[in-house]
This record gives structure tokens, sequence and C-alpha cells, in this order.
């Protein structure tokens, strides 16, 4: 693999890191509070919804493990080819784990925005209020938390394609899924 991979897989995975720390933090630590009638006050936060409560436990979890996969770099470039034979597979189950931390964090994103949806349009049939006319705030932030999410998960993406160029790379092209002789 070339340098260059390297240093931008190194630079995606930071990227994706911070943009993740982001998201779980704008979601964690946004509150509002609004007074309802007279000394009545409702406070919104994001563990009334439980798609917010994933949302945060799932960007907290794919920044860890993207930290994690940051720790494999100096490992794998200073080994000086005492594992060739493990290399193969371990560029399988790095490829198979990004994949799912995309995936995942993806799914935790959508799921953020169709409960936000619901606090903003309200739902006649199940009677239910539309909660952004009074907690507006609360809303944009979480609104700009959904964005960051879903720019990790571009992020996230970009690495696990260069996770799969890492897998296949090792195979020959004229032969099915049959390694490269060296």
């Amino acid at each position: 693999m070339k340098l260059g991979m390297a240093t931008g897989e190194v630079y995606l995975r930071v990227s994706a890191i911070l943009v993740l720390v982001l998201t779980a933090c704008l979601v964690a630590f946004d509150t509002q509070t609004k007074v309802i009638v007279l000394t009545y006050e409702k406070k919104a936060t994001y563990k009334d919804v439980n798609a917010l409560k994933i949302l945060v436990y799932i960007t907290s979890a794919a920044a860890g493990f993207n930290m994690l996969q940051l720790c494999k770099h100096p490992v794998s470039a200073y080994s000086g080819g005492k594992f060739k034979g493990s290399y193969i597979y371990m560029a399988w189950i790095s490829l198979f784990l990004d994949q799912m931390a995309v995936y995942i964090t993806f799914a935790a994103n959508s799921a953020a925005v169709e409960a936000s949806m619901l606090a903003i349009t309200g739902s006649e049939a199940l009677q239910w209020l539309k909660v952004c006319n009074r907690f507006t705030r609360f809303c944009f932030q979480i609104g700009g938390a959904v964005i960051c999410g879903y720019v990790a998960s571009i992020l996230m993406a970009v690495i696990s394609a260069i996770s799969a160029y890492k897998v296949f790379r090792l195979y020959s092209p004229k032969w099915f899924l049959r390694l490269k002789s060296r």
C-alpha cells in the first residue's frame, strides 16, 4: 500500500472521529427548558427520544472503533513483514468492521431523522403535537447534529472503500479470488 493512501486513511479516520464526537456532543448536551403554564416547566433533552439516545451511543462507539483502527496503523507499519499470512485475514476483518460501522451509523442517523420529522410535523392520527414549535433551538441543534452524523457516515464510507481496495488488491485479476503470487 502506498504511503499516501495510508496517510489519507489516517486523516479520514481522524476527521471521522472529530465529526462523530461533535455529533454525540451536540445531541447529548442539547437541552432547552420552556415554561408551559405559569410555573410548570418542560425540559427537552435527547433522553426524551429513544432514537437520539441510540444515536449518542452509536456515534460514540463508532468514534471509539475508529480510534482503535488508528492504533492498528503503527503496528502494521513497523511489523517488518512478520505477519504476511495473517494480513489477509486482518484486511478482511477490517473491511467487515468498517462496513458495519458505516451501516450502523447511517441507520442511527436515519432513525434520528425520522424521529425528528415527527417532532417537526406532529401526527394528528396519534394525537402528537408539534414539538419544534415550542423548542426551536433544541430542534435546530439536533438538525445540525444529524447533518454532522451524515457527514461522518460519508467519511466512513470512503474509509470502507479504502479497506475494500486493500483487500481486493491482494487477489489476482485473472482468477476469481485467487491470491496474487509474490
